[in-house]
């Protein structure tokens, strides 16, 4: 679902529209936010926005992504489970915050309905986070601290799954203290066993006699 941009298409005008687009869905909702409206507010007839996009999700992606930068870069210090939490925090913080957490779950719930907005949201954001988490994970397999069965899809979904849970469901998100607990549970669960604080011993030892 990206714009369609024609050679003299008016950056002035395309700015005021995502601006709008914006500031309406904060002030009465993504459900009441119309391209009517939208028009109105930008000083801009209505077929001035459908000669550059085709609804008004698409209209408030790109007033999002205008204003939401994600860092989807990963630090790779040797310890994936702090990585993960610098990571997971620094961005949650971002998408979550109040002034673009709301356009993103109302362009989530539009999406199980419009496979073209999934295709959008999955290309143009959420495909630059998963595709940085997968090498940090990949990194950490062949070092031997997430086991190398596991395919990294799976391991995102554990990670990230319960922070939009949290988010989403229980329109809560979740701070600091919550992404450690869930980072440090899911990564110690997907360690290998024989790095596990609670292994039982390998090799040719024996329990002592009593």
């Amino acid at each position: 679902m990206s714009p369609r941009r024609p050679e003299r298409r008016s950056e002035e005008s395309a700015r005021a529209i995502v601006r709008a687009a914006l500031e309406l869905c904060r002030e009465v909702g993504y459900g009441k936010l119309s391209i009517e409206g939208i028009a109105a507010r930008a000083g801009v007839g209505k077929n001035t926005i459908y000669r550059w996009w085709p609804s008004k999700s698409a209209v408030l992606l790109d007033g999002l992504l205008s204003v939401m930068t994600v860092d989807a870069s990963f630090p790779d210090s040797g310890d994936v489970t702090a990585d993960f939490r610098t990571q997971i925090t620094a961005a949650t913080g971002t998408i979550f915050r109040p002034d673009t957490g709301p356009h993103y779950a109302a362009l989530i719930g539009e999406a199980q309905q419009d496979p073209e907005l999934a295709r959008a949201l999955w290309d143009r954001l959420i495909s630059h986070l998963t595709s940085a988490a997968t090498q940090r994970i990949q990194s950490a397999q062949r070092r031997g601290q997430i086991r190398p069965d596991l395919a990294p899809d799976l391991v995102i979904e554990l990670l990230y799954g319960p922070v939009y849970y949290h988010w989403l469901i229980r329109q809560q998100p979740a701070d600091a203290d919550h992404i450690h607990m869930i980072v440090d549970t899911v990564l110690a669960g997907l360690a290998p066993a024989n790095t596990r604080p609670d292994a039982p011993p390998t090799g040719n030892s024996r329990p002592h006699p009593q």
